[in-house]
């Protein structure tokens, strides 16, 4: 099996407060995913918010026609500072994604950090090599976006 990663750090414009608050919402994650994928959370366990061990159920299109169930677990959480969400049921063989929270002069970095495998052996290298990293890489970059306009205060609509 064929370990992959991939990182993004980002900085944003808000507290550190703020940034939980929205990240720990599992509904939240739809705001931030590619409208073509079509990202659909069908149930999350709890009250709504985030703890270790809440499983939370989703559906997706990663390619037209092609509709995807994917069921993750929160696995640890420290408040204000990270949690990992693993994959439990999915397309993947390995999904292992971090996310990372601490203060900084200009507002909260932010530190996504995947680790993530393919199945199907040589078959799932290839996939990786032909779409599937490109497909992540931009459902990555888009969040990155999102999230710049989301938080930024000139964009930032009000409540």
């Amino acid at each position: 099996m064929k370990l992959y990663t991939l990182k993004r750090i980002q900085i944003l414009p808000i507290t550190l407060r703020q940034a939980w608050d929205f990240f720990a919402t599992p509904d939240n994650l739809a705001t931030i995913t590619p409208k073509h994928l079509q990202f659909l959370t069908l149930h999350s366990s709890g009250d709504g918010k985030m703890y270790p061990g809440q499983i939370i159920y989703y559906k997706l299109y990663p390619i037209p026609f092609w509709r995807v169930s994917w069921v993750t677990e929160i696995t640890h959480v420290q408040e204000l500072s990270y949690f990992v969400d693993e994959q439990r049921f999915g397309p993947y063989a390995l999904w292992h994604h971090e996310h990372r929270f601490r203060e900084t002069v200009d507002g909260i970095e932010m530190v996504d950090e995947l680790a993530y495998a393919i199945p199907f052996g040589i078959i799932g290298r290839l996939a990786h090599t032909l779409f599937v990293k490109r497909m992540l890489t931009r459902i990555f970059d888009y969040r990155y976006q999102v999230l710049q306009q989301h938080f930024n205060p000139a964009t930032r609509k009000p409540v």
